[in-house]
């Protein structure tokens, strides 16, 4: 039996260790994301987009998406606004065309998905005859700042063949949930992407307000077609030596769920994709990062096991609480001095004090925080929380694919956003 429990004991101990080093590495590089530099130089537009929109029944918003990009500030010759009407069953398309839009309608009960929508309709737009220099991606929930392609066109001028944008909230004070996923991404923006574009690292493709190159996606192929299509490019623009830049500036406003359920399966699809990803790129990152002394793969290769992370993250603090809660008994029992107690809960109570105001912070940074996102700030944790079921959910069912719809209900306006702003 004693033999039995110093395994578990050493486990513990081993797992423990682990998760100490992921955590300070995340803390690390997470402080580069404090600093951001002032970016207001002018670029002359010079790329051209084709600017492709995945809809699948989505009549409600389809024309708030279309009328935002319509508004963008960038020469009108320069870019063409597309709009997949994917399996729909509704007036998405006729709505969009309405709306001004190039509306390409696809059927395919097998092959469901943005991913496979993505590549049918890349492949029709490597056949125009008017050629672009990038592709724009957009789901049809989102509304986009006037300047968008302005930071995208400036970050592709600088080199970059893949550009990631701003990704911001159009529902932030509707629930705890939206709440909650509103402090997720805009703490994520300025600690995880833009931490890693000052550190020259590769920021990660968020899914949605994003460029590519056209040319490095003939090359390359997008082939994406899991459930996170945005973790699998990442994976293979990183292996194939290129880096996903960071326009901190081109914002896009993407709708949150409003309910648990709805926010559950969501995250679990993501978590599905995760994992599946994982299996297929993990091993290849790695040897990567260590074959060409690549930083830059190895950080990849990490983001793609968060769904491993999280259980890891979620089984260590189980442990550390039940550990603590046991050394506080046997400390009682013993008739310790208090003071010797109160050592113990300092240590605690600084970590803990360090934890509850960096959140905060960040949002400070990203002129995000008032009062009601400060409360939804305080239920936080219970969000956090229901990540390590989800991710566990995610892994036991990383080979079924079906894609879960988000419905959208909700009618927004560009013009709503930039009042409340």
């Amino acid at each position: 039996m004693s033999i039995f429990k110093e395994i578990i004991q050493d486990t513990s101990r081993i797992l423990t260790y682990v998760v100490y080093v992921i955590t300070i590495y995340y803390l690390f590089v997470s402080l580069f994301g404090i600093y951001r530099k002032d970016d207001n130089k002018e670029i002359n537009p010079k790329k051209s987009f084709a600017l492709i929109v995945a809809a699948h029944n989505e009549e409600v918003v389809i024309g708030d998406i279309v009328e935002s990009l319509k508004r963008i500030d960038y020469p009108k010759n320069l870019y063409d606004i597309f709009v997949i009407a994917d399996n729909c069953k509704d007036k998405t398309a006729q709505k969009a065309r309405e709306k001004g839009a190039i509306v390409y309608e696809r059927t395919n009960k097998d092959k469901k998905g943005k991913g496979y929508a993505l590549e049918w309709m890349f492949d029709k737009i490597f056949k125009m005859d008017k050629k672009y220099d990038s592709v724009a991606i957009f789901d049809a929930d989102n509304l986009v700042h006037r300047d968008f392609l302005k930071e995208m066109n400036k970050k592709l001028c600088e080199g970059y063949k893949v550009v990631q944008g701003y990704l911001d909230s159009k529902n932030p004070e509707d629930t705890w949930i939206t709440g909650s996923y509103s402090i997720s991404f805009w703490t994520s923006n300025r600690i995880f992407q833009l931490a890693r574009s000052n550190m020259g690292l590769s920021s990660q493709l968020g899914g949605t307000g994003f460029c590519i190159d056209t040319e490095i996606l003939k090359k390359l192929g997008w082939g994406a077609t899991c459930l996170t299509e945005d973790l699998e490019f990442s994976c293979k623009i990183v292996l194939n030596g290129y880096k996903v830049g960071w326009a901190h500036n081109a914002i896009i406003y993407d709708e949150k769920p409003l309910s648990l359920i709805q926010s559950w399966r969501q995250r679990k699809r993501w978590m599905q994709g995760f994992a599946d990803v994982a299996s297929r790129y993990f091993f290849k990152l790695l040897k990567k990062s260590i074959t060409t002394a690549s930083f830059t793969a190895l950080d990849c290769a990490l983001y793609s096991i968060q769904p491993i992370v999280a259980i890891l993250l979620g089984i260590s603090a189980m442990i550390g609480s039940y550990n603590y809660f046991m050394k506080m008994l046997n400390l009682i029992n013993s008739g310790i001095l208090f003071s010797d107690i109160d050592m113990i809960k300092i240590i605690v109570i600084l970590y803990s004090i360090f934890q509850f105001i960096y959140t905060p912070m960040i949002l400070v940074l990203e002129k995000k925080l008032n009062f009601k996102i400060f409360c939804y700030y305080l239920i936080y944790p219970i969000y956090a929380i229901t990540w390590f079921p989800i991710s566990i959910q995610g892994i036991i069912d990383r080979n079924k694919k079906e894609w879960n719809h988000t419905l959208h209900t909700r009618s927004i306006q560009i013009n709503d956003l930039e009042k409340a702003n």
